[in-house]
C-alpha cells in the first residue's frame, strides 16, 4: 500500500514539474509576442514654434537648414516658447546645422528673454512670456514614454502638412519619472532671468481643445490674478488673493464700457478715428475682450456718421492688418457689431510698425478720409512695445496724426531691463503735455478711460498735430517788381511762387496765401482772407502784372507787416518769402528787426544783383537756413524743394509740450 501511495505521489509531482515547465516556455512566447514596439521619433520642420505643440516634453527630429535667420529663436538657453524648436537647438549647442534628434522640455515662462549670438544663430530679445522651453541631447531616460505622434494646437501645423500626425489633445499622466535634472547653466539662465516664475494653469481639456488652445499669456502674478479675476466674482466669503475680507471684486465683463458716455453738446466731434489693438499673444483673451469692450463704448459714446466722426480698426501683432476702415460702417450699431466679430491674431507686439502702416495705409481718400477731419490714432499697449515707435511716431506726426496712448500694466522695476525702448509712449505721443497719454494700472481700470478718451479725441482745438508744416501757416510773399527785373524775369518769379504754394495745403483753416509786390511803392495782390481754395490761389498768381519802379525793400517790409501779417489768424505761423534781384534803397534793418519781433519768420531769397549781406539781415536767424542766393532768375526752381524742407524742419523741431 505505501508502495502505492509513493508511486502515487511522484506521478503528481512529475505531472506538476511538466506543467510548470510547460507554462514558462508558454510566459517567454507570450512574452516574445507581446513585445514593445519600437518608438518612432515624430519629425517636425525647421519653422515649427513650440508653443504650437502642447506635449510637455517630447523628442523630435529636426531636418539640416534650420541655422537660417527667417526661423526666430528668442532667448539664450531657456527659450521662449514662440521660438523655432530646431533653431533653439542649434543656439544652444545640442545641435548642428545637419539636423538630428532632440529633447525638448517645457518650463514655466520668465518676465524677460536675453537674445545673444551663439553657434551661428543670433536670438533675439523678448519681454515676458507665458511659457519657456529648454533643449537637451535625446537621451530618453528609462520608464518614461515619449509620444509618438506630437499633440498640435492646430490641426494645420507645418508639421502636420510634412506628414506628422495629429491628435486630439488627452491630458498626459505625469510620472514621477518624468523628471529629469537640469544643467547648471539652464539653472542659471532661469534664475537670471526671473526670480519666481509662474507656471500658469492650463485648461481642463475639451472638444475645444482639439483645434486651439488659449494663446500664452504673460507669466506673473498679474497674469495668474487675471485668470481668477475674469472667471470668477468675489465677495466676502471668497476673497481675492491677497485681499482684504468684505471687499466685492466684479468681473470685467463689459458692463462698465455699457454706461452712455457723450461728448459735451457744444464739442465738434468731427474726427477721423483709428484704433491700434494689442493683438499680440502675451495679452491673453480675457484682456483681448476688455480691449474690445473700450472700443464698442468707445464706438457708442461717439454716435458714429457721415457728418461726425468715423471710426476704423487696425490690429497689430507682429505685422498689423487693418479690420475695417474709416467708411466701412456708418453708424454705431453696424461698427459695434464688427467689433464684437473681432478675434485675435497673436504674435509680439510691434507698435512701431503698426504706427508705420497706418501713417502710410489708413488715411487716404479710398479709406474714407476727409480732408477737413482731424486725423486721429489711438494706439493700445499691454505692457511695452517688442519695437521702437519714436521714429514711425515722427512721421506720423508730420503727417498731421494726433497719436495717443493707452499704456495698461506697465513694465515692473525687474522687467524694465527688456523695455526695447524706454519711456516709448512720451516719444510716440503728438505732444508730451500728458493730454494725449492713458497709463492704466490694471485692466480692470480700462473703463474708467473711455470719457476722458472721448472727451480729449473730440476736442479739435487741442488736436495739435492736425497742424503740419505744410496746413497752418499764413504765408506772405513780398516780390520785387523794380525795373532791373524786367518782364520775362517777373514772370519766371510768378513761376518759383506758384511752385513754392502748390506743395500746401491751401483752404481758410489751413494754410492761406498773400502777396505784396513793390518797387518805390507798395501794392497789395490779394491779402490772406480774399482766396480759399489752391486753384483760385494759382490763378490769382498768374493774374498778378509787373509794375516796375525802383527798389525799396525796407518799406515793402513794413507794408507787408501792415497789410497783411497784422490780419493774420493768432493760431498760424507766420511765414514772409521775400525776392529781390537788387540792393535796396532805403535801410531794411529796422524793418527787419520789426519782423523778427513779432513773430514773422522772414525767408530772403536774392537774385543776380541781390546784395548777400542786406539778404542775411533781413532773413531769420540762423541765415544759413533762410537766405538763399541765385545768380540766374532761371535757376530760382530749383531752390523750391530746400526752402520746403528747411519750413518743415523747422515746424517740426518746435518742443512737444
Amino acid at each position: 500500500m505505501r508502495t502505492v501511495v509513493l508511486t502515487m505521489k511522484a506521478s503528481v509531482i512529475e505531472m506538476f514539474l511538466v506543467l510548470l515547465v510547460t507554462g514558462v516556455h508558454s510566459n517567454k512566447e507570450t512574452s516574445k509576442k507581446m513585445k514593445r514596439p519600437k518608438f518612432t521619433v515624430p519629425q517636425i520642420n525647421c519653422d515649427v514654434k513650440a508653443g504650437k505643440i502642447i506635449n510637455p516634453e517630447f523628442i523630435v527630429k529636426c531636418p539640416a537648414g534650420c541655422q537660417d535667420p527667417k526661423f526666430h529663436v528668442y532667448g539664450t538657453d531657456v527659450y521662449a516658447s514662440y521660438s523655432s524648436v530646431c533653431g533653439a537647438a542649434i543656439h544652444s549647442g545640442v545641435l548642428d546645422n545637419s539636423g538630428g534628434k532632440i529633447l525638448v522640455r517645457k518650463v514655466a515662462g520668465l518676465s524677460g528673454y536675453k537674445g545673444s549670438y551663439s553657434n551661428g544663430v543670433q536670438s533675439l530679445s523678448l519681454p515676458r512670456w507665458r511659457e519657456s522651453f529648454i533643449v537637451l541631447e535625446s537621451k530618453p531616460k528609462k520608464g518614461v514614454t515619449y509620444p509618438s505622434a506630437l499633440t498640435y494646437s492646430s490641426s494645420k501645423s507645418p508639421a502636420a502638412q510634412a506628414g506628422e500626425t495629429t491628435k486630439a489633445y488627452q491630458r498626459p499622466p505625469i510620472p514621477a519619472t518624468t523628471a529629469q535634472s537640469v544643467t547648471l547653466m539652464q539653472l542659471l539662465a532661469v534664475t537670471v532671468a526671473v526670480a519666481t516664475p509662474t507656471i500658469l494653469p492650463r485648461p481642463s481639456p475639451s472638444a475645444a481643445s482639439i483645434t486651439s488652445i488659449p494663446r500664452p499669456e504673460p507669466v506673473g502674478q498679474r497674469s495668474q490674478e487675471m485668470d481668477l479675476r475674469s472667471t470668477t466674482t468675489y465677495t466676502s466669503s471668497q476673497n481675492r488673493p491677497g485681499a482684504d475680507p468684505g471687499i466685492q471684486r466684479q468681473d470685467p465683463s463689459g458692463a462698465a464700457f455699457q454706461k452712455p458716455v457723450r461728448a459735451d453738446d457744444g464739442l465738434d466731434c468731427k474726427i477721423d478715428l483709428s484704433f491700434l489693438i494689442d493683438g499680440s499673444t502675451s495679452i491673453g483673451k480675457r484682456r483681448f475682450r476688455i480691449q474690445k469692450q473700450l472700443l464698442a463704448g468707445v464706438a457708442q459714446a461717439l454716435d458714429i456718421g457721415p457728418a461726425g466722426p468715423l471710426m476704423g480698426v487696425v490690429q497689430y501683432g507682429d505685422n498689423p492688418a487693418t479690420h475695417f476702415n474709416l467708411k466701412t460702417h456708418m453708424n454705431s450699431r453696424d461698427l459695434k457689431t464688427a467689433i464684437e466679430k473681432i478675434t485675435q491674431r497673436g504674435g509680439l507686439s510691434n507698435v512701431g510698425r503698426a504706427i508705420s502702416f497706418v501713417t502710410k495705409n489708413f488715411f487716404s481718400k479710398a479709406n474714407g478720409n476727409r480732408s477737413s477731419a482731424p486725423n486721429v490714432v489711438v494706439v493700445m499697449v499691454d505692457g511695452w512695445p517688442t519695437d521702437k515707435v519714436e521714429e514711425a511716431s515722427r512721421l506720423a506726426r508730420e503727417s498731421g496724426i494726433n497719436i495717443f496712448f493707452i499704456t495698461i500694466e506697465g513694465a515692473a522695476e525687474n522687467e524694465k531691463q527688456y523695455v526695447v525702448e524706454p519711456n516709448f509712449a512720451n516719444k510716440a505721443v503728438c505732444r508730451t503735455n500728458g493730454f494725449y497719454s492713458f497709463h492704466v494700472q490694471s485692466w480692470f481700470g480700462l473703463h474708467k478711460t473711455l470719457q476722458p478718451l472721448v472727451k480729449r479725441v473730440c476736442d479739435t482745438d487741442r488736436l495739435a498735430c492736425s497742424k503740419t508744416c505744410l496746413n497752418s501757416a499764413d504765408i506772405g510773399f513780398v516780390i520785387d517788381g523794380s525795373s532791373s527785373v524786367g518782364t520775362g524775369n517777373f514772370r519766371t518769379v510768378l513761376q518759383f511762387v506758384t511752385n513754392l504754394t502748390k506743395e500746401f495745403e491751401i483752404s481758410d483753416t489751413d494754410t492761406r496765401i498773400g502777396a505784396v509786390q513793390y518797387t518805390y511803392e507798395q501794392r497789395l495782390e490779394f491779402g490772406f482772407d480774399q482766396y480759399s481754395s489752391k486753384p483760385d490761389i494759382l490763378s490769382a498768381i498768374k493774374r498778378v502784372g509787373y509794375w516796375s519802379g525802383g527798389t525799396s525793400t525796407g518799406a515793402a517790409i513794413n507794408f507787408a507787416l501792415e497789410q497783411l501779417f497784422k490780419k493774420s489768424k493768432p493760431n498760424k505761423r507766420k511765414l514772409m518769402i521775400l525776392i529781390t534781384d537788387g540792393r535796396s534803397y532805403d535801410d531794411v534793418r529796422i524793418p527787419a528787426m520789426a519782423a523778427h519781433l513779432k513773430g514773422v519768420i522772414t525767408y530772403a531769397i536774392g537774385v543776380a544783383w541781390a546784395a548777400q549781406e542786406e539778404l542775411e539781415v533781413i532773413a531769420t536767424h540762423p541765415a544759413r537756413d533762410h537766405s538763399f542766393f541765385v545768380d540766374e532768375f532761371d535757376n530760382l526752381y530749383q531752390y523750391v524743394p530746400r526752402i520746403i524742407r528747411n519750413i518743415c524742419t523747422e515746424f517740426n523741431s518746435q518742443p512737444r509740450n
